[in-house]
């Protein structure tokens, strides 16, 4: 039987790998706070996470300890991404994570691009925005409903 090229959580996808100074407690916090579902584990000899799988709502992430020249967002001061995640309740969601530690940023709220939205910084230093889809719009109605709010010229990217 042929092997894929690409096997199939990986299709259509980036897929993020988190680096984390405790990728023990950081595994714990997610499922805590998230509703994160192990999926593969490797301990290195010193009992570091040398790499770790894990699904978020369905979304697969992966996770290790940081580690020489690979360094957590901590270890840099902030980190440049967000990472996005569709959930059926965001307000649940948030709930959830803040109750576990995480940093509530921006509370759920109804967003102009039909989505309500919540934006989360976890403990280990990495962002997340949880979404829950609203209604369905054209590029063109996102458009009109960010240049209404003053946010923008009405261009869609």
């Amino acid at each position: 039987m042929p092997v894929a090229a690409v096997p199939a959580p990986y299709r259509h996808a980036v897929v993020p790998h988190l680096l984390v100074d405790d990728a023990e407690a950081a595994l714990a916090f997610y499922e805590r706070a998230f509703g994160a579902e192990p999926r593969f584990r490797l301990d290195g000899a010193e009992g570091e996470v040398v790499h770790a799988e894990l699904t978020v709502c369905g979304a697969l992430l992966m996770l290790s300890d940081a580690r020489g020249d690979l360094r957590s967002p901590a270890a840099l001061g902030a980190t440049p991404v967000i990472l996005h995640v569709y959930v059926p309740d965001v307000d649940g969601v948030t709930a959830r994570a803040t109750a576990a530690g995480a940093e509530l940023l921006e509370g759920p709220a109804d967003q102009f691009h039909g989505d309500r939205t919540a934006l989360l910084r976890d403990p280990f230093g990495h962002l997340w925005i949880f979404l829950t889809h609203l209604e369905d719009l054209t590029p063109e109605q996102i458009a009109e409903r960010l240049a209404a709010a003053g946010g923008a010229d009405g261009a869609t990217r």
